[in-house]
C-alpha cells in the first residue's frame, strides 16, 4: 500500500506524468525526454531518478546512451496509473512529437546501418583487387546481406556466400542479381557444420560473424577443415566492450573478444604466419575491430 501511495504522489507532478506515458511507448533517452517535455535536463533528469526510484522504470544501456523505459507488468498493482496516464487527455501534444522522433530516429538507424554494413567499402576496392589477385575460391562465414560477397565475387573465381538468417540471404541474392554476379552459390546452413567438401577453399573470410555463433571453436574449425593447404583465413572481430543491447537487438551471443584470444585459437587449429592488427574506436561508436590473418600450412 506504501508503494501504490508513493506511487501516486509523485504522478501528481504533471511533467512526471508525462515522462512515465512517452517511456510506456517507447524507450527514450534523456535527450529525447528534453526535446518532448520541452523542460531543462536536470529537471528531466531528476523526475527520472524519482520514477526509477520507484521502481517504475528502469534504465538500460544502448549504444552508449541510458535508455529508460516503463518497469512495470499487468499483474502490478500499479498498473491502473499507467492506464491513467495513457489515457489522460495529451493537451501538451506528446503524442504526436514522439511519433515524429521515433520515425526520425528509425530513419537514422536505417542509415547507419547501411553505412555501417561490414564490407561497405570493399567495393571501391574490389575492382583494383582483380587485376592483381589470382582467380581464387572463397568461402564467406555469415555473409548477411551479401555485401562484402558481391565485393570479393569480382575478382574471386567462385564465392560461397553462407548465413542461416533466412531473410538476409535473400536480400544477397537480389544483391548479387542486381550487381550480375553470377560466380555466387548462397547457402543456408549452420557455420558449425558445413556441407562443403574438406580442402576446397583458397580464402575463408569471418567478417564480425563470429560473435553470433554458439562456439567461435568450432566455425573457426570449419574455416580450418574448408581451406587448401596454403589457404588463408581473414578474421574481423569486435573488441570486448558492454554494449548488451546487441544480444536482444542484433542477436549477439558474444559481447565482442579479445585479440591474444582468438589468436591463441587459431593457433590451436594449426593456422600459422599469424598478424593482427587492431583498429582504433571510430568517432562516437562505442565499437572497435580488429583484424587476424593466417595460413594452413601447406
Amino acid at each position: 500500500m506504501e508503494a501504490l501511495s508513493q506511487s501516486f504522489r509523485a504522478l501528481g507532478d504533471p511533467t512526471r506524468l508525462r515522462i512515465l506515458r512517452l517511456v510506456a511507448e517507447a524507450p527514450l533517452n534523456v535527450t529525447e525526454l528534453v526535446s518532448l517535455v520541452g523542460v531543462a535536463q536536470s529537471s528531466v533528469s531528476h523526475h527520472l531518478g524519482k520514477l526509477k526510484g520507484l521502481g517504475l522504470i528502469r534504465e538500460e544501456r544502448q549504444a552508449g546512451f541510458s535508455y529508460y523505459s516503463l518497469a512495470l507488468e499487468g499483474d502490478d498493482s500499479r498498473w491502473p496509473l499507467i492506464r491513467l496516464a495513457r489515457e489522460a487527455e495529451d493537451a501538451a501534444g506528446d503524442s504526436a512529437r514522439l511519433q515524429d522522433l521515433l520515425r526520425a530516429r528509425a530513419d537514422r538507424q536505417a542509415l547507419n546501418e547501411r553505412l555501417l554494413e561490414p564490407g561497405q567499402s570493399w567495393s571501391l576496392w574490389a575492382g583494383a583487387l582483380a587485376s592483381l589477385l589470382p582467380p581464387l575460391d572463397v568461402a564467406d562465414f555469415g555473409c548477411g546481406t551479401g555485401v562484402l560477397s558481391v565485393a570479393i565475387a569480382r575478382w574471386a573465381r567462385h564465392v560461397w556466400a553462407i548465413d542461416q538468417n533466412a531473410d538476409a540471404l535473400e536480400q544477397a541474392r537480389a544483391r548479387a542479381g542486381s550487381e550480375r554476379a553470377g560466380n555466387i552459390t548462397f547457402l543456408g546452413e549452420d557455420l558449425h557444420r558445413l556441407s562443403l567438401t574438406s580442402g576446397r577453399m583458397d580464402l575463408v573470410v569471418i567478417s564480425q560473424s563470429l560473435h553470433h555463433v554458439e562456439s567461435p571453436d568450432s566455425v573457426l574449425a570449419e574455416a580450418w577443415r574448408l581451406l587448401k593447404p596454403g589457404g588463408r583465413l581473414v578474421l574481423l572481430e569486435l573488441m570486448p566492450h558492454d554494449e548488451r543491447w546487441v544480444v536482444e537487438r542484433l542477436g549477439h551471443r558474444h559481447l565482442g573478444f579479445e585479440p591474444a584470444q582468438l589468436e591463441a585459437a587459431l593457433g590451436a587449429q594449426g593456422f600459422a604466419s599469424l598478424t593482427r592488427e587492431t583498429h582504433a574506436r571510430d568517432g562516437a561508436s562505442p565499437f572497435r575491430v580488429f583484424l587476424l590473418t593466417g595460413v594452413k600450412p601447406s
